[in-house]
């Protein structure tokens, strides 16, 4: 492809995302399985083009505002000029530069117009960050969670939100039932990527820089998945142990539900659960390869399914990775933040209280119910814990701490009674663990 050819398609690809609700990493899949054409080099480079633009997407669109010689732009002018500020101020692009590769041609973009060339002068030797901008614009989140955030993050505010703004690492989990850590360095480096064991998860690894992972022998054969270390750490504290029935209430693909089939050495009984039919079916091919086998599927209706009261106290352990506002994963999905309205959070934490509710009615007498989320919002996390218990007096808290020795064993990063990780304290996603105990 031409450099004007993958600007056009960057501005598709955008203009996708943001008229979609899909992940903008789904959508992209998609975006290219449509358009088998682009090669590797050229989806790499458009790829470094959107998500430029997604991280930045604030300081963007505070400059255009800034510069704008007329009115307001169209909404479908947005994605066009945010990528030509983000080839300025990010990509260190030159405008006559710029103003060649949006020349009209077959496949590039449209004739800068008469507005756009001047925002280009404008934004000519300027750079992304300026002082005058407010802190929810230089640390790219919405405004109207600026008071939630200082106050779930205090002091660390600065540091974690920088932290937020930066490209997530590579983990994955090596799979027990197929390798250990070593073999998999081994497997890896034999297919030219290197890996280091991760910190804190047993079965984790970080790799160096961004290899095609699922085109790899050692993930085809399924010794290996692609897993933050936080979510691994999650399945980890579920403490799920061989025999035992295990309930994944809310598993989406099944990345933790692959995790605990192998905590539990593929014995015992898992329920892997979700509302979303399509995705809960889908994992019957990552199943398969990573050799699981003790895993049974089940699409719910609601939370409050009818399965559910059939099989009350039925399960040792209940596992609810609860819909959140995902505000721990802004690394991988900086669009994210921007679909989420006031509104929705006032619908998640209710939806939240209704689905550890009903998946408590599934914990067996002396079971444990684990609550998480990948969310740093303390109303989403202990907010609901607190509430829980206001009204279940048959369950209590186990610190995390205890059960970090009992499952992982040492001393964890706990505070007090529950796990909270971030990006700039323990380089994973911003995760919340608590572990509950129903009274024998």
């Amino acid at each position: 492809m031409t450099p004007g050819a993958r600007l056009q398609a960057a501005i598709e690809l955008l203009a996708s995302i943001h008229a979609g609700t899909a992940p903008a990493d789904r959508a992209a899949h998609e975006f290219f399985r449509a358009r088998r054409y682009i090669g590797g080099g050229d989806r790499r480079e458009v790829l470094g083009l959107i998500y430029a633009v997604l991280r930045a997407r604030a300081r963007l669109d505070w400059w255009i505002a800034r510069a704008w010689p007329a009115e307001a732009p169209r909404s479908e002018e947005t994605d066009r000029l945010r990528l030509v500020a983000a080839l300025l101020l990010i990509e260190g692009w030159n405008a006559d530069r710029v103003a060649g590769s949006f020349d009209g041609g077959q496949y590039r973009p449209a004739l800068l117009s008469r507005e756009e060339r001047a925002l280009l002068k404008a934004l000519a030797g300027q750079t992304l960050d300026h002082p005058e901008q407010p802190d929810w614009v230089r640390f790219e989140y919405p405004e109207w969670l600026d008071a939630p955030l200082r106050a779930a993050l205090g002091d660390r505010f600065e540091s974690e939100m920088r932290a937020l703004m930066e490209e997530a690492a590579t983990d994955i989990r090596v799979n027990a039932l197929k390798a250990d850590r070593t073999a998999a360095i081994r497997a890896l480096k034999a297919e030219k990527v290197e890996a280091r064991p991760t910190s804190l998860s047993p079965w984790g690894l970080r790799v160096e820089g961004r290899p095609p992972l699922a085109s790899l022998e050692v993930f085809k054969s399924g010794a290996i998945e692609v897993q933050d270390e936080g979510s691994q750490l999650v399945a980890l504290l579920t403490d799920a142990r061989p025999g035992q029935r295990v309930v994944d209430f809310c598993a989406g693909a099944g990345g933790k539900t692959l995790a605990l089939a192998a905590q539990m050495q593929n014995k015992g009984h898992i329920v892997a659960c979700d509302v979303l039919e399509g995705r809960i079916l889908r994992a019957s091919t990552r199943l398969r390869r990573a050799g699981v086998h003790n895993v049974e599927r089940r699409a719910l209706s609601t939370e409050r399914d009818p399965w559910v009261k059939r099989h009350a106290a039925a399960f040792d352990r209940v596992l609810v990775d609860a819909p959140c506002s995902g505000s721990g994963t802004w690394r991988r999905n900086p669009d994210q933040k921007w679909r989420l309205a006031p509104g929705d959070l006032e619908e998640l934490l209710a939806l939240q209280e209704s689905i550890l509710k009903s998946a408590a009615r599934l914990v067996k007498q002396g079971g444990r119910l684990v609550y998480a989320t990948c969310a740093l919002l303390p109303a989403e996390n202990e907010g609901q814990i607190r509430r829980f218990l206001e009204t279940h007096d048959k369950f209590h808290v186990v610190p995390v701490a205890d059960v970090w020795r009992t499952a992982i064993g040492g001393e964890g990063p706990a505070e007090g009674e529950f796990l909270r990780l971030s990006p700039a304290r323990q380089g994973t996603d911003g995760f919340f663990v608590a572990v509950l105990e129903r009274e024998k």
